[in-house]
């Protein structure tokens, strides 16, 4: 065991002393274990937030929305669901708890003073905030009667009530929607982004009846509707039978696609799965063509280093030093500076991310896999591509080489 201290020490003392080649050889491990870092936290920051939004969407919840997959990629707001289609519904289906319908508008211009600001305006019923498990923080839900009496009130997001009121508390303020005085009666709690990156809290939810009549000039077609279920362990079969039921509903004929869209949780996670994998193949690729140029790089270093240290490697040899002492010796070099590489590549890899987290709000999440993957793959870099320069040292017949 004291051999082995020996010769790691003399690892060190040469790791130190070669330092242009340490330095080259850091710098291209460290930038493929950083593409690496990156990639392992990236896919599991994107997991993360998937089960977070499905969490905040609900495990027992589907969302319809107004509108088919193909009307969607040609641009077109199609009209397909009603008011008549959410009473179906909760007619039809005995496990449905919750049957909300929604009617939404982007871009309304709202006001308060000389305050101005574009937001989205919602129309919903008074279970808005059970059906999206988003409690009111300030203030109270507006009510069932505020909804059939088509009432001006309405409850904000945080942002949109930081946008417009400050400081100052909105509960029983007035604003402008759209030229229509509308009273705040609540505030929800904080949202934050969806999976598309809309930010959640930058909205009014006002009476249904108000938007759909006074803004929207509706009596009949809504934007979506959102169902939650008692038996939500059969969510996907309960999918599967709105879809048909909806069909049959809308005369839909057998090849012709749908005229509207369900979505579930499943499709929060493959949405976020599809988005992370772009970004992970892209990475992947440059990481691993980095970490295979950083061992080229090392490989070549080494040798040249083995030949300039032939005489050295031959005194040693003479004076007792048996081949694996070589061996042993030159592969610690190579596994030393590839494992100071891959700390600099994970340092290197938590600080860009950070950046990318500012740039593109992308879900990053580091754990000890991200480290723990890092390093080992620092290891095998310097043991594949440190064995055979180590090899060649050792292998050096001892009177050759203090000849040379």
């Amino acid at each position: 065991m004291e051999r082995l201290f020996q010769i790691l020490a003399q690892s060190i003392k040469a790791v130190k002393a070669f330092k242009l080649r340490t330095f080259f050889c850091l710098i291209s491990v460290a930038l493929g274990i950083s593409s690496i870092t990156i990639i392992v936290a990236a896919t599991e920051g994107a997991y993360k937030r998937a089960l977070e939004i499905v969490s905040r969407f609900g495990h027992d919840s589907l969302l319809v929305l107004s509108g088919g997959d193909e009307a969607r990629a040609l641009g077109v707001r199609q009209k397909s669901l009603t008011l008549d289609d959410v009473e179906a519904v909760k007619h039809a289906f005995p496990s449905a708890y919750l049957v909300v319908p929604m009617a939404s508008m982007r871009d309304v211009d709202m006001s308060y003073r000389d305050r101005k600001h574009r937001s989205r305006v919602i129309g919903s019923t008074s279970d808005y905030s059970h059906a999206w498990t988003w409690p009111v923080m300030q203030g109270s839900d507006f009510t069932e009667a505020d909804v059939r009496g088509l009432r001006n009130v309405g409850i904000i997001g945080q942002y949109l009530s930081k946008r417009l009121f400050g400081d100052e508390n909105p509960v029983g303020r007035h604003i402008l929607v759209r030229g229509i005085p509308v009273q705040i009666v609540g505030v929800l709690s904080e949202r934050g982004t969806s999976a598309g990156g809309e930010n959640l809290d930058d909205r009014i939810i006002l009476p249904i009846s108000t938007v759909m009549r006074k803004m929207q000039n509706e009596t009949k077609y809504i934007t979506a509707f959102r169902v939650r279920f008692l038996d939500y362990e059969n969510l996907y079969d309960r999918a599967e039978e709105l879809r048909l039921f909806l069909r049959e509903r809308h005369g839909i004929r057998e090849h012709d696609p749908d005229t509207f869209r369900i979505v579930s949780p499943k499709e929060i996670i493959g949405f976020l799965v599809s988005l992370t994998g772009s970004l992970v193949i892209f990475l992947g690729i440059t990481g691993l063509m980095s970490l295979i140029v950083a061992g080229f790089v090392l490989a070549n270093l080494f040798l040249l280093s083995v030949k300039e240290r032939t005489a050295e490697i031959g005194i040693r040899r003479a004076s007792g030093a048996k081949k694996r002492d070589i061996l042993i010796q030159f592969l610690g070099e190579s596994v030393i500076i590839t494992t100071a590489g891959g700390l600099l590549g994970f340092i290197a890899g938590v600080l860009s991310s950070r950046l990318l987290m500012l740039i593109a709000e992308f879900p990053i999440h580091f754990s000890w896999k991200a480290f723990a993957v890092g390093m080992v793959l620092s290891l095998v870099v310097g043991i594949i591509f440190g064995l055979q320069p180590a090899m060649r040292a050792a292998n050096l017949k001892p009177i050759e080489a203090i000849r040379t």
